[in-house]
């Protein structure tokens, strides 16, 4: 990731409040998935005056303005990642909740080969595996 949130936010024209600063903050510093309840949590501890509703507002303006991506990970929240991130994919333990990131070469030369087979360009995709660790 080369900007901030905030960098492009200023790009793309939006204004940037004293509670985007923080909510984009929060992000910024999050090393897991947020879903806008940990959002919020985490901003009021920053500035108490910040309302979940204001949080949700600014969630769904960044992630409409493409600086965040959304993400459901089957257990009914949505969850928030900076749409500029390196590429990774993520493994989730239905059990608990975690969300593991990872990147395989073998994994993705294997899609690029799926789609020149059909061909198709590859442009993007999104890989989420669902499961349970061994005992």
């Amino acid at each position: 990731m080369t900007t901030t949130i905030l960098d492009r936010c200023e790009a793309r024209g939006l204004r940037v409040t004293g509670q985007r600063r923080t909510i984009a903050q929060v992000l910024e510093e999050s090393g897991d998935h947020p879903d806008v309840e940990t959002i919020h949590l985490r901003a009021s501890a920053l500035d108490a005056n910040i309302s979940v509703a204001t949080v949700y507002r600014t969630v769904k303006l960044f992630e409409e303005s493409g600086l965040l991506e959304r993400r459901e990970f089957g257990d009914g929240r949505a969850r928030y990642e900076d749409a500029e991130r390196d590429h990774h994919d993520h493994l989730i333990d239905v059990q608990t909740g975690e969300v593991i990131e990872f990147v395989d070469p073998e994994i993705e030369a294997l899609q690029e080969r799926i789609a020149a087979r059909l061909g198709y360009d590859l442009k993007g995709h999104r890989l989420e595996l669902f499961g349970t660790r061994r005992k």
